[in-house]
Parts: C-alpha cells; sequence; structure tokens
C-alpha cells in the first residue's frame, strides 16, 4: 500500500523514484527529501542528464552495446583484437568484463538469455546477428561469457550449434565461477582468471551427445 507523505508532489517523486530497481519507499522518501533540500540546480542538472541520456544514447548497430553514436568507441577502436569477439548477456556485463583488463576483443551484447519458462526466445535475442558477424567478418574465436546458470548453460549451446558449421574457436569461460551466480557479480580477479584460463566450448559438453 503506497504511504502519503500530505503532498501530491512529494508522493509523486517518490512514486517514480521508487520504481527504480533496488529502491523501496523508504529509499525513495529519503532520496526526495535529499533533492529537495538542495539547490535547486542540483535537481535541474539530475533531472537534464537522465533526459540527455535516455534522448542520445543508442545501442551500437554492430554490436548492440550501448553508444552516443552509430558504432560504439569499442567497434570502433583499432587497437582491439577485431578477430575476437566476446558475448554477453547485458551492457552490464560489458562494463564487468572490460573492468578485468583481459580482453582486448571485440564484444556482442544478446539482449537476455533463452529462458522458455519466462517467454525468451532465440528470436527474441542477437543471436541471428551474431552469426551474420562471423560470417562476414574474419572472426577466429568467439567467446562465450554467459553467467553459468541454466539459461545460460541453454543459451551457449544453442550459439554453439549455430556456429558449428563455421571456421571459429569457439571458447568459453573457465569455471571458475561459481554455479548459478550472474556474471555481474564475479570478483574482478576470478572474472580476469577465468577469461585467460578459458576452454574450448566442445570440451565440456561430450557427455550431452
Amino acid at each position: 500500500m503506497e504511504q502519503s507523505f500530505n503532498s501530491r508532489l512529494l508522493d509523486n517523486a517518490v512514486a517514480e523514484l521508487a520504481k527504480l530497481p533496488g529502491i523501496g519507499q523508504k529509499t525513495a522518501l529519503r532520496l526526495a527529501l535529499h533533492l529537495f533540500r538542495q539547490e535547486k540546480n542540483v535537481a535541474l542538472d539530475l533531472g537534464k542528464s537522465i533526459i540527455d541520456m535516455r534522448d542520445n544514447i543508442r545501442y551500437c548497430k554492430c554490436c548492440h552495446n550501448i553508444s552516443e553514436n552509430e558504432i560504439c568507441p569499442v567497434c570502433n577502436d583499432p587497437r582491439r583484437d577485431h578477430s575476437i569477439i566476446c558475448v554477453v548477456e547485458n551492457v552490464k556485463d560489458v562494463i564487468t568484463v572490460e573492468s578485468t583488463r583481459e580482453h582486448r576483443g571485440l564484444y556482442h551484447v544478446l539482449g537476455g538469455l533463452i529462458s522458455p519458462l519466462e517467454g525468451v526466445s532465440p528470436a527474441d535475442l542477437e543471436i541471428d546477428s551474431l552469426v551474420e558477424r562471423v560470417e562476414q567478418n574474419k572472426v577466429s574465436e568467439v567467446i562465450l561469457a554467459l553467467s553459468p546458470t541454466m539459461e545460460g548453460d541453454t543459451t551457449n549451446f544453442y550459439i554453439y550449434r549455430k556456429l558449428a558449421h563455421l571456421p571459429v574457436k569457439i571458447t568459453m569461460l573457465a569455471r571458475g565461477l561459481s554455479i548459478g551466480n550472474e556474471l555481474e557479480y564475479a570478483d574482478e580477479l576470478t572474472l580476469g582468471r577465468s577469461i585467460q584460463n578459458r576452454m574450448l566450448f566442445s570440451d565440456t559438453f561430450h557427455d550431452r551427445q
């Protein structure tokens, strides 16, 4: 039940802040009152930065990472190894992998994981565009850097089957990551070592066939 704070304007602000992930009513009220106590320009700057972000950030047409331009800085960087593509679930995972400084190739953001229970099918993800990238470019390796969950493993196997006809090495992160944990919660050292010690994906599923 929503709480009333004897001010329609404060109620509205708290209600909007409470829609953010991880923000409950108490935290939303604290944030709203904090902004109210600040100089007006603080709230204006915050609002402007959010509107600017919403209006001007798009998805890279190549890798689907966020970008202020048609092609993101990573895809545009000639110092990156364009023959290696690291496949991740979402934009947060790009940031997580980048923080390890162990991957010098490109990325491909799927936009989710295959999950029949949640109604997410391969057609809902950027899998076909990944296959197209590998087919049309000189890609030597695809690193499957998805969370070691049931949904991540299902997506890994589907991508492997889609790429199996192409002359590309398909690897995955070493299992230094705890089973069931999402990639974004892995510490940098563990994730970095998992990237360094990545293994051929085909070596992980021989007992499935």
